[in-house]
């Protein structure tokens, strides 16, 4: 194994994975607090059907949330829309094509989407 100052831990078998900064396993990691979420601010709302067979997803995206309050927030959209979906890279995907429930859902939250 290579002893460098470049070589890190990445993952413990012990622990599992490893904070890149602060080198502490992800759960007791010290610096995630200084992490600004992903997002800029103004919440998009889209419609896609590329790369998916054809069938149409509602995709909301640039939402400054941590990833619990994402999947949260994910949760009551496809409980809204009595559909299916996912929660990705800070991308929430409902699938069908529910934008209107949405955008209503998420005004209703305090949130301000945009129709993209």
């Amino acid at each position: 194994m290579n002893n460098s100052s470049n070589s890190r831990l990445v993952y413990s078998t012990e622990g599992g994975r490893m904070c890149p900064e602060c080198r502490q396993q992800l759960s007791a990691c010290a610096c995630k607090a200084k992490a600004a979420p992903p997002g800029d601010g103004v919440v998009r709302v889209s419609r896609q059907t590329k790369g998916r067979g054809g069938k149409c997803v509602t995709v909301v995206k640039g939402l400054a949330l941590d990833a619990v309050a994402l999947a949260v927030l994910g949760k009551q959209l496809r409980t809204a829309c009595g559909s299916g979906g996912t929660v990705k890279d800070g991308v929430i995907e409902v699938q069908g094509d529910h934008c209107e429930m949405v955008m209503n859902t998420l005004e209703g939250l305090g949130h301000r989407p945009k129709r993209a």
